[in-house]
């Protein structure tokens, strides 16, 4: 009869038990090492989305970001009428530029916002600049994307005469063609059109007084996958990082930003060296929270606190040229509208 000593027994235990942990860590590795990506999907947006070359600021900030927080997302640009559909039967895990206009989210875990979207009416004329309130437009043809028209907070508007557009170069040319004395539109696509208005030394548009609607896209994991909640807190954190040093500066093509970096109730100026010159203006700045600025506001560069613009102008390049930047619209595509206006 073959015997083990308690001693040669716990050894060969130990070796079991420390193969079997090895074998799983190994297992492990190699699950994590070949799991597929996280799937989110998005509709073209003209300067915000894209996936054939043109400028596209959400797609370059998010490579940015998931970058930084170390998450595999594979994004996939489609119409939007297969969008919904992709994630419903599992074809895709989410949105990544999802915006909440009164839809239903609940089957969502749903970011931070990670870029604002302020939307405002304007016009070729100036008597825009008095309208604070969707009531002050009643009876008047607005037009405006189909992308913003189809949803629920647009669709309870019914007393504005509503010019419906499938795409953001058709939204512009009701105004460029004066069949609509009002659009609504964001404000960062508006500050394209402007660019590409002032550069061609033609009229700029007006802006109403204030945004009449606020949102702002957010990547939307369905609750389906079993690591949404891990991604969006990573997410989070890593936008969350990136706003405060000013990385997303130079993805979102703004010199300026605005955010209430240090908890005082005060929006305080970000800017970074990559992008922000001593020549770029203030009042260009793009808020990320909505929180107003003051005389208390501080100014970040590089994630470092100056406490005055001109300390802060002190640590950024000198401009080294004049000339505008050109718009992120597209000249040629444009050029039609531009000869109407």
């Amino acid at each position: 009869m073959v015997r083990f000593s308690a001693f040669s027994l716990s050894i060969f235990t130990q070796r079991l038990s420390l193969l079997g942990i090895s074998l799983a860590l190994c297992c492990l590795n190699v699950s994590q090492l070949h799991a597929a990506p996280t799937k989110l999907g998005a509709a073209s947006f003209e300067t915000y989305i894209s996936d054939d070359g043109e400028p596209a600021r959400v797609n370059t900030l998010l490579e940015k970001v998931f970058q930084k927080a170390e998450l595999d997302i594979q994004l996939q640009v489609m119409r939007q009428a297969f969008l919904g559909s992709s994630v419903l039967t599992g074809k895709l895990d989410g949105e990544f530029a999802y915006v909440n206009l009164g839809e239903d989210s609940s089957n969502y875990v749903l970011s931070d916002i990670y870029l604002p979207i302020y939307l405002y009416a304007v016009s070729k004329e100036a008597d825009v600049e008095a309208i604070k309130l969707f009531p002050h437009l009643k009876d008047n043809r607005v037009a405006i994307e189909n992308r913003f028209a189809n949803t629920p907070s647009f669709r309870l508007l019914k007393d504005i005469k509503w010019s419906r557009n499938p795409t953001t170069f058709d939204a512009f040319r009701q105004l460029a063609d004066d069949r609509a004395p009002y659009l609504i539109t964001t404000q960062l696509l508006a500050r394209e059109l402007n660019i590409l208005l002032a550069n061609d030394n033609e009229e700029t548009l007006h802006f109403s007084a204030k945004p009449l609607a606020k949102t702002g896209f957010q990547i939307a994991i369905s609750k389906n996958v079993a690591n949404a909640e891990r991604i969006v807190a990573q997410f989070n954190q890593a936008v969350s990082t990136m706003q405060n040093s000013g990385e997303l500066n130079q993805p979102l093509d703004l010199a300026w930003l605005t955010k209430d970096v240090n908890g005082d109730g005060v929006a305080d100026f970000i800017g970074h060296s990559n992008i922000t010159t001593t020549s770029d203006l203030l009042n260009t700045a793009y808020s990320l929270d909505g929180k107003p600025t003051s005389e208390a506001s501080a100014f970040y560069i590089d994630g470092d606190r100056y406490a005055s613009l001109e300390e802060a102008r002190a640590a950024l390049p000198d401009a080294e040229s004049s000339s505008p930047r050109e718009s992120l619209l597209d000249k040629t595509t444009y050029q039609l509208l531009l000869r109407r206006w």
